[in-house]
């Protein structure tokens, strides 16, 4: 998605922003530790022209706020036009978002169409169509821990750098309780 943003939208540069806290989703389950999300993207974008990342909402610490990251990008880069490059899939929860209107303010947001969401042109948004991914993070997890206990091809979709950064951090394995209880059911 931010390669193909980076190139339709002919931007200087993506910085992909590692959450600390990414406090919508911490309550409902658990979350991969921050070091390892930013260790993996670090592996994903290693090379890549134009594509940077960011651990500014790591070292932050505490719930990790989009506002807060773009008032500070724009407080570092002046007039700078920038953008919020988001998914589909967060669209109809966008206004619960805190402080939704002042990112709108800060940053021209890019909706990246996702298979399953129909795409209309909501509010003054930029929409991007992109050769479609139909998997989800969630699904990724699940033939991971997949291909680790059975030795099953790993998925396609992640880089070998990523997967070696998975490997080596013993990432995405189900605990023999967790795998047992899965038999059980």
């Amino acid at each position: 998605m931010a390669r193909a943003a980076r190139d339709i939208l002919k931007l200087d540069r993506v910085l992909l922003v590692v959450a600390n806290d990414p406090w919508r989703k911490s309550p409902e389950r658990a979350i991969t530790p921050a070091d390892d999300r930013l260790a993996m993207v670090l592996a994903l974008v290693d090379g890549e022209t134009g594509l940077e990342v960011s651990d500014a909402e790591i070292r932050r610490g505490g719930p990790s706020y989009t506002v807060t990251t773009l008032r500070e990008l724009r407080a570092a880069n002046g007039d700078a036009e920038l953008f919020l490059i988001i998914g589909r899939d967060l669209v109809d929860d966008f206004p619960s978002w805190h402080e939704s209107v002042d990112i709108g303010r800060l940053a021209t947001i890019v909706v990246v169409d996702r298979p399953g969401y129909v795409t209309d042109a909501q509010r003054e948004w930029k929409m991007l169509v992109v050769p479609p991914i139909d998997v989800s993070s969630t699904e990724l997890r699940d033939r991971l821990q997949s291909h680790q206990q059975d030795g099953s091809a790993p998925p396609t979709q992640i880089s070998p750098a990523v997967l070696d950064v998975i490997r080596s951090r013993g990432l995405y394995q189900r605990s023999v309780r967790d795998a047992a209880s899965v038999q059980q059911s």
